[in-house]
């Protein structure tokens, strides 16, 4: 993990959290390119919504939030929120490609 920077002013603070933010969305825009290819590989809707992957998912990051001393619990729900929007996007995707969409 990147040192953190001992902040004097909000606007260092801010300066930060935009830095941050520019490259969870870089990772989230690669992640999302994996999702639309997983699409190819799945039958079914039930493939794709895959409850027992998500919770595989869940369970690796949350150890991996306490590892790295993040709050596990905010990790949990980012995840949840961000493989929910997933799923969606991957389920369009793999309408398309059945013809469905």
């Amino acid at each position: 993990m990147k040192t953190i920077e001992n902040c004097q002013t909000i606007e260092a603070v801010r300066s930060q959290i935009d830095r941050i933010d520019r490259q969870i969305v870089t990772l989230l825009a690669e992640r999302g390119a994996y999702i639309k290819q997983a699409a190819q590989f799945k039958k079914t809707t039930a493939d794709v919504k895959a409850p027992q992957r998500v919770e595989q998912v869940i369970s690796k990051v949350t150890a991996l939030s306490v590892e790295l001393g993040a709050n596990p619990s905010v990790t949990e729900q980012v995840y949840r929120a961000m493989i929910s929007g997933f799923i969606n996007a991957e389920l369009a995707e793999h309408a398309a490609l059945q013809g469905n969409g």
